[in-house]
């Protein structure tokens, strides 16, 4: 019974997390925002969803069933890989669309933006060359 309650929050934190980025993705004005919505809701969200599959499958797997067993360790791999995956596909995007030109909206100071094709490095004195 009280096995039950945790699946039941746990799916319902995942829910409300999953719909948070639905919601940030319409409601935010740039690309850089809505990929911040994009993948932290989402990877918190799917932590819990698949921590209530995880359980679930603990549960059927207590009661003889080996199936149980094997959805564990499936969401578990499925888990990792969100983990990896998520926030590695994130930055890779957020750095396109820096690159190609796309500007942060209402943004008054961009310190990865190089002056004159130059990139700005830092000599051991502290002066810049």
């Amino acid at each position: 019974m009280i096995f039950d309650i945790i699946i039941y929050i746990l799916l319902a934190v995942g829910i409300f997390f999953n719909i948070l980025a639905g919601v940030g993705l319409l409601r935010f004005p740039d690309v850089y925002t809505r990929l911040h919505a994009g993948t932290k809701c989402t990877t918190f969200g799917s932590i819990f969803l698949i921590g209530s599959v995880i359980l679930l499958g603990l549960k059927i797997w207590y009661t003889g069933s080996t199936d149980g067993s094997v959805l564990a360790i499936h969401s578990g791999a499925a888990l990792v890989a969100i983990l990896l995956t998520n926030p590695t596909g994130a930055h890779a995007i957020a750095r396109a669309a820096h690159r190609s030109g796309v500007a942060p909206y209402g943004a008054v100071v961009d310190d990865l933006e190089d002056k004159k094709g130059k990139k700005t490095t830092i000599k051991e004195g502290g002066e810049k060359k």
